[in-house]
């Protein structure tokens, strides 16, 4: 009989150890899109397209943005290459 509780001592002493305090860490990600002020128009102004023609031969327009001064984002293709060109109103290319 001693033997009997002793062993469901050890037994059920030996269940209760398994239970361990697991640390749990949560990681929060913030992500903020920032939108740029460009809105995308369907042309662009014959100056600019000059302007293109002139600095990048063989350039193909994909897409157009315009902003509130007036700037203007250009994708273009050239020789298979995309680029994105940013101008003026008059066609000056402007260093971003």
């Amino acid at each position: 009989m001693k033997k009997l509780i002793l062993s469901a001592a050890i037994l059920l002493g030996g269940l209760s150890t398994q239970a361990a305090v697991i640390d749990q860490t949560n990681t929060i990600t913030h992500s903020i899109k920032i939108q740029d002020e460009y809105k995308e128009i369907d042309a662009v102004p014959a100056a600019i397209k000059t302007a293109l023609d002139n600095s990048y031969p063989g350039v193909k327009l994909d897409k157009a943005y315009v902003n509130d001064k007036k700037e203007y984002k250009i994708e273009i293709t050239v020789r298979g290459e995309k680029s994105i060109v940013y101008t003026d109103a008059t066609g000056n290319i402007l260093k971003k």
